[in-house]
């Protein structure tokens, strides 16, 4: 059996300890699999006396990530720590130099950074892997950098956020408002304190950012994709969409135009029928489109500490076999750079529901707007609510608001967003219009 391949693990919260847990469980089926034996060489975390329910006393201690991940002793440096400056930075640049390989779940860092760390790798010769950065314990990276790699993909999109697709999911199921389901996914450790990140479709941006240039061999652009979070999503919204025969989901979709790239992050509707609008809780799952591979769905796990252990296991076995890939497929050098497709020019039917004054002619002023930006109506409904009663009449009392549903034929963001600013400056309507893209499955 070779030399054992020995590892610095910087980070041990809910990813390291996982890990810890699998390599201890696990350690002689990678063995066997490689004829390598992976070793713990050392490890770093804010505090040597926080209980973690793992045993590290067996391993050398660093106080500093970044003197572990240049220690004479260690293979493969393993960042768990997340950030995307500092002491993460700072740590896998110090690997990378020192000819580390290096492993890390680090999505912001990644989306930031990536190609700066990415060639400074091939320029080491030596591995940065990063399965777990998108998508839990999904293998959406190695099925991009290796099944796919002969393939032209012409589009990338999924769920990429258990935390927004929880409550999405529990909006529709239970027939909850948005807050209310925010706390309760707090309350159970699905959202944080400052849940900004997840529901304002950041996180999903970050992951979107690393999927487009794996799939498009283009220079990571995280500061072009277009971001919508979910805060704006309504019960109304989800009660009309399911009449409607849809349900809602965060995307982050990427699509390869004749124009450039358009990535974009932000609530869509999605056909009942369709394989993604079944994928419900905090479950993720990543569609990818290639020309002879066809529609590829991966469905699973998006965070966790084993699933995603298991994703940061993955890359170390790729590493004790041996395989040193291109971080993004295309060699550093040949990545083009990422050539924006005009947001404005998405071409698609919407979803647009407006609380519209129950006057004469109000209406009509909308179906106005909406023709002189050339916004093609395909149907207009009037929603009653929920909890109207069996023979009650539930229009609007005169002079307040109905709830007025619009699906539009196919238009432009660009179209529709002017139209709506107009209907919104006439007056006609008590409250901004709410529009949500219909994506084509």
């Amino acid at each position: 059996m070779k030399v054992p391949l020995q590892l610095g693990i910087a980070g041990l919260g809910t990813v390291g300890v996982g890990l810890l847990q699998f390599l201890e469980m696990h350690g002689g089926r990678i063995a066997e699999a490689t004829g390598r034996e992976v070793r713990v060489a050392g490890v770093s975390a804010r505090s040597r006396r926080t209980a973690r329910g793992v045993a590290i006393d067996g391993y050398a201690w660093f106080d500093d990530p970044v003197k572990l991940a240049t220690d004479p002793s260690i293979d493969v440096f393993v960042e768990l720590i997340g950030g995307d400056e500092g002491v993460p930075r700072l740590a896998v640049e110090a690997a990378l130099h020192a000819g580390k390989h290096v492993v890390t779940a680090n999505k912001a860092l990644l989306a930031r950074h990536g190609v700066e760390l990415a060639r400074l790798a091939e320029k080491q010769g030596v591995a940065l892997n990063f399965e777990a950065a998108v998508a839990g314990g999904i293998p959406v990276i190695k099925a991009l950098r290796e099944a796919l790699v002969a393939n032209e993909v012409r589009r990338v999109y999924g769920i990429l956020n258990g935390t927004c697709n929880y409550i999405l999911t529990k909006m529709q199921s239970e027939a909850l408002a948005f807050a209310e389901v925010l706390k309760d996914a707090q309350a159970k450790g699905y959202a944080e304190a400052d849940p900004t990140f997840d529901i304002g479709g950041f996180d999903t941006a970050h992951k979107l950012a690393i999927l487009t240039s794996l799939a498009f061999g283009t220079r990571v652009a995280l500061d072009e994709i277009h971001v919508e979070g979910i805060e704006s999503i309504s019960a109304a919204d989800i009660e009309a969409a399911d009449a409607l025969g849809y349900r809602i989901k965060l995307l982050g979709v990427a699509v390869k135009t004749e124009s450039g790239i358009e990535a974009r992050v932000g609530p869509a509707l999605v056909p009942k029928h369709s394989a993604i609008a079944e994928v419900s809780g905090v479950t993720n799952c990543v569609a990818i489109d290639g020309d002879f591979s066809g529609n590829l769905l991966l469905v699973g796990p998006g965070a966790g500490a084993k699933p995603t252990a298991s994703a940061v296991a993955s890359d170390i076995v790729d590493i004790a076999r041996g395989i040193v890939l291109p971080p993004f497929v295309t060699p550093t050098a040949k990545l083009r750079p990422h050539k924006r497709a005009r947001i404005n020019a998405h071409q698609g039917a919407y979803y647009v529901r407006l609380a519209v004054h129950d006057r004469p002619g109000a209406m009509a002023a909308i179906a106005k707007r909406m023709g002189d930006r050339e916004v093609s109506l395909e149907s207009i409904v009037q929603r009653r609510p929920r909890s109207a009663l069996p023979g009650i009449d539930a229009r609007p009392a005169p002079g307040t608001a109905a709830s007025v549903v619009l699906i539009t034929h196919e238009t432009t963001e660009d179209a529709i967003r002017k139209a709506l600013d107009a209907i919104n400056a006439d007056g006609k309507v008590t409250e901004r219009p709410q529009s949500i893209r219909i994506e084509k499955l």
